[in-house]
């Protein structure tokens, strides 16, 4: 299936407790922010959190940027609070692009959330050994719009050590991405907690970008920059699929059906990605 091209480079946590963090959040070069309930949030604070991000997101401008508020599971005791709050916000007029949902082990747990918010999409964090195993049937979901990589509760539940190259995180990975792609899902990465490491950071956001992953989760405006190159078509990935797509135009109009561009064939295939490299940089350069 086919994916939109609207942008999802960086995708940028905030606390929806800090209301000076949500408002310098509108002026970032970010393409997603999930308004955090869940983790980055305090349990004292939780009330306050909800009240305050239902009004934000009601009476705020946040321009183009993709609105995703992550609420707390159905399991704690702020969850049904989180939804009901947000379900009555959206009805009213807030912009909610998406509700995140921790946890995500299969589709019952989707299909709770789904019937207490009508017609919002809905995103999965999928962090659990269990969603994993089950990650095809959550792609499914008719509801489903994005999935998003909780690779730091994935580690903690597999008991998994850190390494650069991310090996014990690989099976977990390739069944989120093979899932979302079968089912035309976007999936963004899981984040890379040391924030200060530019140079670690590129090398995962360029991992996660070879492997087939629409942007990555951030937990630092600094890493923005970063994100942002990382996935984004370059230059010369948009210089070759302009000469891509002229080369297989003119072989189609000579009666060929491949063209040759750098010594290498061309096929209808290439066509296909250089189309959708050249839609996502017209869809980035929209942003503004």
């Amino acid at each position: 299936m086919v994916q939109a091209t609207r942008p999802y480079r960086s995708v940028l946590y905030i606390p929806g407790s800090k209301e000076r963090a949500l408002e310098k959040a509108r002026h970032l070069p970010v393409d997603a922010i999930i308004f955090d309930l869940e983790d980055a949030v305090a349990i004292e604070e939780k009330s306050n959190a909800r009240s305050l991000l239902a009004r934000v997101l009601g009476e705020w401008d946040f321009g183009a940027r993709a609105r995703i508020v992550r609420v707390n599971g159905l399991e704690t005791d702020w969850g049904r609070a989180d939804l009901a709050t947000f379900a009555t916000a959206i009805s009213a007029g807030a912009t909610v692009d998406a509700i995140l949902v921790p946890k995500v082990n299969g589709p019952a747990d989707l299909d709770a959330v789904a019937a207490l918010v009508p017609g919002v999409p809905l995103w999965a964090m999928m962090e659990t050994a269990a969603g994993m195993l089950n990650a095809a049937a959550i792609a499914a979901h008719p509801r489903l719009a994005g999935m998003v990589m909780g690779t730091n509760d994935l580690a903690k539940e597999l008991g998994s050590r850190f390494r650069p190259d991310r090996l014990a995180m690989q099976a977990g990975l390739g069944l989120c991405l093979l899932a979302a792609k079968a089912h035309g899902r976007v999936i963004v990465d899981g984040v890379f907690n040391a924030f200060k490491d530019d140079e670690g950071l590129a090398v995962e956001c360029e991992q996660g970008r070879d492997m087939g992953f629409d942007g990555k989760t951030l937990i630092h405006p600094a890493q923005l920059e970063i994100a942002n190159r990382a996935f984004a078509p370059s230059e010369a990935e948009i210089d070759l699929a302009q000469r891509q797509i002229a080369a297989f135009d003119a072989a189609e109009k000579a009666g060929q059906g491949v063209a040759v561009v750098d010594g290498k064939i061309v096929e209808n295939l290439h066509i296909v990605t250089a189309r959708a490299t050249l839609a996502k940089a017209e869809a980035i350069a929209a942003l503004g």
